[in-house]
């Protein structure tokens, strides 16, 4: 007797592919993600930048544990808001992801007309290290923060302070410090760091909050005077330098840091693991001891609890700018 089917052999057909697709995207959920496509880190500065140095310390880890290549991206412009813009319009499967600083959170409130949504746009994987910026002096400018507050006091507007740009983490720590001190001093944009810490050397410029991993050498030979770190903690790069709420500025604590963002709609198992290999990394002696010595530290938490702390910072930020008017020219 003939065998008969209830289907057709278009639907049989239809039914395999579904069900093929369907065991194609369990297979992803379940760790076949990235396969062997290489997983691409746009970073949104250029090469050398803090940012991008601890991109590059991930990337050199994050491959060989994903058993596939992650490779940097440098895409510098707009205070880093170019690059985010090529992020956030990329596929999300995985393959395209975002490091950005706390900077990323400063952006929409001082960019006009940007093409993507900071929150919306984007989800926290992790953060990754925060690299402590250092408030410095020329040598013989201030014995410590309280000589600087109170002679900033004495002449309002008569002193001035860099940094490394309108919005940059320099400028937003300067202000967080200048607000909560009280004092009324003038704001002096560079095109970077190290023009900044030229100006400060040379006694030109009274003060700048300066990444911990450019000022670090110049510090140690004697150029520029360390009088206290931003952070809420000291840092073991500089252990004997205060904080500057230990120095007498409650409310002046501002953490830097660079995290790993993923497009909104990533699958959330690819977020997930892609959350527990960076901490696995950042985690490990050898990460802590090379980000020691830039004067950085590892710092994760979840992605849940990521996100929270984004939409928590978002706000600050906007706090910030808005007290200090801070705009781009």
């Amino acid at each position: 007797m003939k065998k008969t089917f209830p289907w057709s052999r278009r639907q049989a057909l239809t039914i395999a592919a579904a069900l093929a697709a369907c065991t194609l995207g369990g297979a992803h959920a379940q760790g076949a993600w990235p396969g062997t496509q290489p997983i691409k880190l746009v970073v949104p500065f250029t090469a050398g930048s803090g940012t991008d140095i601890v991109a590059r310390l991930v990337a050199e880890k994050l491959g060989p544990a994903l058993g596939t290549s992650v490779i940097v991206d440098n895409r510098p412009g707009a205070g880093g808001t170019l690059g985010a813009a090529i992020a956030a319009k990329a596929p999300a499967d995985g393959y395209t992801l975002l490091v950005h600083s706390a900077g990323h959170l400063v952006n929409p409130w001082i960019y006009k007309g940007l093409s993507y949504d900071t929150l919306k746009d984007f989800t926290g994987v992790t953060p990754m290290a925060s690299l402590p910026n250092v408030l410095v002096t020329a040598p013989s400018h201030f014995t410590d923060v309280k000589d600087l507050v109170a002679k900033a006091k004495a002449k309002p507007g008569g002193l001035n302070y860099g940094s490394a740009g309108n919005g940059s983490a320099t400028h937003m720590n300067a202000e967080v410090f200048r607000l909560a001190a009280g004092v009324d001093a003038q704001h002096v944009p560079f095109r970077g760091t190290p023009e900044a810490m030229t100006e400060v050397m040379a006694g030109r410029v009274d003060w700048f909050f300066a990444p911990m991993v450019s000022a670090l050498p110049l510090i140690k030979s004697g150029k520029l005077k360390a009088l206290a770190v931003g952070t809420a903690g000291r840092s073991s790069a500089l252990p004997d330098a205060p904080t500057t709420v230990e120095a007498g500025v409650p409310g002046s604590a501002y953490l830097f840091w660079v995290g790993l963002f993923a497009p909104a709609k990533t699958p959330q198992p690819v977020v997930e693991r892609l959350q527990a290999e960076v901490a696995k990394i950042m985690g490990s002696p050898e990460l802590k001891e090379r980000l020691e010595k830039l004067g950085a530290e590892p710092f994760t938490m979840p992605s849940a609890q990521f996100n929270k702390f984004i939409a928590d910072e978002t706000a600050k930020a906007q706090q910030v700018v808005k007290a200090a008017a801070i705009k781009v020219d």
